[in-house]
């Protein structure tokens, strides 16, 4: 990125800023689910990425499986209109009351102590953390920076593994991605399935 916008951003630049002007100087935004990703800048002007690249490019093909499946597979659907992205975030209710808080609290909602109290009440409990490195809407070092964070004796740390994909978010996307994926979730469910012990 430019020195210059990074600097008078006082080094607090977004991700919207940061898909927008990664790749500016060739006309390009970069893809936010996978930054692998670019297409051209929809406003050359505008402050954030205008659209997410990788969306553009496969979503098409998700939306077309889906409708084939259900109606196809599943006989559903017919003569109804399969919407892909609904507009759900004007009537969502940003709240969340916290184990040992008695009321909820608006705002981005975080997890966190749910987990860790969860982890604490069972600590026969496993987490598997998946990211791809190439995902911006949910960065890889996010999770581990918030797993190391957690809230919980370091006796269940070892409760936590992490695994990391040559992907983007939907690290299904990347077909090597997607087997390696498979394989580590069947090994994680294999480790931890308590009923067979």
């Amino acid at each position: 990125m430019p020195v210059a916008y990074v600097l008078k951003s006082d080094l607090r630049i977004n991700g919207g800023q940061f898909e927008k002007m990664l790749q500016d100087a060739q006309g390009l935004t970069t893809g936010r689910l996978d930054s692998r990703f670019s297409g051209p800048d929809m406003d050359p002007l505008s402050r954030e990425a205008d659209y997410d690249p990788q969306s553009a490019a496969i979503s098409s093909a998700y939306v077309s499986a889906f409708n084939d499946y259900v109606r196809r597979s599943l006989g559903y659907g017919e003569g109804k209109v399969y919407k892909p992205e609904i507009d759900v975030g004007k009537d969502w209710k940003f709240e969340h009351q916290p184990p040992g808080v008695p009321f909820a609290i608006p705002g981005a909602t975080n997890v966190m102590p749910d987990l860790a109290a969860a982890m604490k009440y069972n600590p026969g409990l496993k987490i598997m953390v998946n990211g791809g490195y190439f995902d911006l809407a949910t960065p890889f070092y996010e999770g581990w920076y918030e797993m190391h964070h957690l809230q919980i004796p370091d006796s269940l740390r070892s409760n936590i593994e992490f695994s990391y994909y040559q992907s983007g978010h939907m690290v299904y996307a990347h077909e090597a991605s997607l087997k390696a994926l498979h394989d580590n979730i069947a090994g994680f469910i294999r480790r931890t399935d308590n009923l067979s012990r």
